[in-house]
């Protein structure tokens, strides 16, 4: 893993520092960690090489593309509310058949990406320190490392540890590669997981209030960006008051964006983007880019004869007044009853859409009965950035949180100020206990939709996915109308890839 981050950290630096000659002293795959570290400013670079690898395609593989293929792939098209209309092909991974197959390229590229960035975070913290540059700048590299090692940590937890409700953190989790060692590891428990999550945010944090300096651009880690993955983690790990807290801090200075803004596109950020992932034209990926797989104005193959179309029965119970549902294109039951099995048009709402929707498709794109529209590309034939954590999500985390904490009266207050900005006629729900509860998950799932949370949440959740064909009350490909219950697929626990096992003796 550790060379991953000479070759980051060499090629971040070869851009920028032609004015300097120390690199000419030594060839490029001997330059010394310290050299290469030398600075708060180069610190500064690998933390930006960082942020840049979360959009670049890894394993020689396609679809593999950092950030974008853990939203798409392990959060979205394995949940319980979107599709690939008919690829059928990639049916055994969607249906989460893949979580023991401990050789599968599927099972371990997370793993893999993820201490990716493990590796190039400890390398930055244990030699920061020791740098050139102000207080300041070195709290504030250091701070923004330990983020990108507590979100990678948490994302690693989520998809190769089991429920924190089932086992209350008392079964084994990942490895917690803190510092830069090699050798051989023991998996921590799921607690002791979250307690270094928790332990690295809160010096984070703190270190980002020393610094008293903010990050340049929406694509970096910064304070607002640690207190909500604060709010992410202590959700997941069932610490409501946590939770409640951090998001609220997270949403600060983020409004939610306006109908007009929600009804562009998310390609481009905005204001309530928290963080998000960082995509140009210059430095373009091509037909391996996230909206390659979801775009739906993609010149991609996998956009145009495959697009991703929301689930019938979740959109179903979204008031027709709330003016997001616009993103879709909902049927009338005339339109679907001519759509085919796999809910293809190609008569009256293939009409309708080639109409309605001709500026968010692309000319040869195929027409299937609720598809979205709701991400478009930037540039040709994939690009564009996307968020990975918006304010919305912070209201919906704090509202679960309040639910769980017997505050009805609060959780009603968050989601009707998350809602009705886009439904003038939704009202202040009256709902309470589970009810509310279910109320708030709903409104999560369409306003989240896509956004890679989808599976995550139903996996944390412990409810079941329940996928329904077209002609049985929902809108899915036979292939992919499944029941995965939440005991299934080894408790939708991801095997420890056959790649850390063969190299890590510490490992059963």
């Amino acid at each position: 893993m550790k060379k991953y981050f000479y070759i980051l950290s060499i090629a971040a630096l070869g851009f920028t520092a032609c004015e300097s000659d120390y690199l000419e002293t030594k060839p490029e795959d001997k330059i010394d960690k310290e050299v290469i570290l030398g600075t708060t400013e180069y610190a500064e670079l690998a933390i930006n090489g960082m942020c840049r690898s979360m959009s670049k395609q890894y394993l020689g593989t396609q679809g593999l593309n950092g950030e974008g293929t853990i939203l798409n792939w392990y959060g979205t098209f394995t949940g319980n509310d979107a599709q690939k209309s008919n690829q059928t092909g990639w049916s055994a991974l969607w249906n989460s058949t893949y979580h023991q197959r401990t050789s599968s390229i599927y099972l371990y590229y997370p793993w893999f990406y993820y201490y990716k960035l493990v590796s190039n975070a400890n390398a930055v913290i244990g030699s920061i320190d020791n740098a050139v540059g102000t207080d300041g700048d070195k709290a504030f590299v250091k701070a923004q490392a330990l983020t990108f090692r507590a979100y990678s940590f948490f994302r690693l937890a989520q998809l190769y540890s089991f429920r924190w409700k089932d086992t209350q953190g008392n079964t084994p989790g990942i490895v917690l590669r803190v510092d830069e060692s090699t050798g051989d590891i023991p998996l921590s428990t799921l607690a002791e997981t979250y307690a270094q999550i928790y332990k690295d945010l809160d010096e984070a944090i703190s270190l980002y209030q020393k610094s008293e300096r903010d990050r340049d651009d929406f694509y970096q880690p910064g304070l607002d960006v640690a207190y909500a993955i604060y709010a992410k983690a202590a959700l997941t790990r069932e610490d409501w008051q946590t939770a409640a807290n951090y998001a609220k801090l997270a949403r600060e200075g983020h409004p939610l964006m306006n109908e007009s803004q929600y009804k562009d596109g998310f390609h481009t950020p905005n204001n309530e983007w928290i963080w998000s992932v960082y995509d140009a034209e210059d430095q373009t990926i091509y037909y391996y880019s996230f909206f390659a797989y979801i775009g739906a104005n993609s010149s991609a193959g996998a956009c145009r004869n495959y697009p991703v179309a929301i689930s019938k029965e979740l959109i179903d119970q979204i008031p027709e007044t709330d003016t997001r549902r616009w993103l879709y294109l909902v049927p009338t039951d005339e339109e679907y009853a001519e759509c085919n099995a796999a809910g293809r048009s190609t008569k009256a709402l293939y009409a309708r859409a080639k109409k309605e929707y001709e500026k968010r498709m692309y000319e040869t794109s195929l027409v299937f009965a609720y598809m979205q529209y709701k991400f478009l590309v930037d540039f040709y034939p994939g690009g564009g950035s996307f968020p990975i954590i918006r304010a919305a999500e912070m209201y919906y985390t704090e509202a679960e949180a309040d639910c769980h904490l017997g505050k009805d009266a609060e959780a009603q207050q968050l989601l009707f100020d998350a809602v009705k900005g886009y439904d003038a006629a939704y009202e202040k729900s009256t709902k309470t206990g589970d009810d509310l509860l279910t109320e708030v998950k709903l409104y999560r799932r369409f306003d989240l939709w896509g956004e890679g949370n989808d599976w995550f949440d139903y996996k944390r959740w412990g409810d079941p996915i329940i996928r329904k064909a077209k002609g049985k009350g929902g809108s899915f490909h036979t292939q992919f109308a499944v029941t995965i219950k939440p005991e299934d697929g080894n408790n939708w626990t991801w095997a420890i890839p056959e790649k850390e096992t063969d190299y890590n003796a510490l490992i059963n």
